[in-house]
């Protein structure tokens, strides 16, 4: 198994999962009340759903350029400053859907293109002056996965806070492509 068998589609299914979040926002929170939702924190000292779904996106991009030993492209800039301005221009959910499926199309037009081997350096600068050297495994295990998680799990909490109905079906909602048939409980 590669890296890119492993980041590729996690990115996919759970962008996607993210992007079926919010339209049961929307279904459940008509006139306006979804797009609300991109205000709503879970902390006061964490960054608003609009930021998480923005960031999600982020480290989607980042692990896919990364990977493939790309410079990062000028869309993680526009994505990184919308989501530090998310407070006062949160945008809409149609704005986040077209983040999202900007990403997944970037991320599907990445799965035949050749990638970093696993012990590969990559050096990963933070904004704040921090650097860490990893191979290209370890920067997949310790940062990639992490971090693209951390966000999507934030924006999932942030909606089921905000009176979402969704559940671990919703987050999961990849695997029932492997359900054996006849094993799924009767409602």
């Amino acid at each position: 198994m590669t890296l890119p068998d492993v980041l590729w589609p996690t990115y996919v299914q759970m962008l996607g999962a993210l992007s079926s979040w919010l339209d049961k926002a929307e279904a459940q929170k008509p006139g306006g009340a979804a797009d609300a939702l991109l205000s709503a924190r879970l902390a006061a000292d964490m960054f608003p759903l609009s930021t998480q779904i923005r960031f999600a996106c982020v480290q989607a991009q980042e692990g896919v350029s990364r990977l493939r030993g790309e410079p990062l492209p000028p869309s993680i800039e526009t994505l990184l400053n919308e989501g530090r301005n998310a407070a006062e221009a949160p945008g809409s959910i149609a704005d986040a859907r077209a983040r999202i499926a900007e990403t997944v199309a970037m991320v599907e037009a990445a799965a035949n293109a050749p990638t970093l081997p696993p012990e590969s350096p990559v050096a990963h600068a933070l904004p704040q002056g921090m650097v860490f050297d990893l191979t290209a495994g370890q920067y997949v295990r310790d940062w990639a996965l992490p971090q693209f998680y951390f966000h999507v799990m934030a924006a999932y909490a942030i909606l089921r806070a905000q009176g979402v109905e969704l559940g671990k079906a919703d987050y999961v909602a990849h695997m029932f492509a492997f359900l054996r048939p006849g094993t799924h409980p009767a409602s």
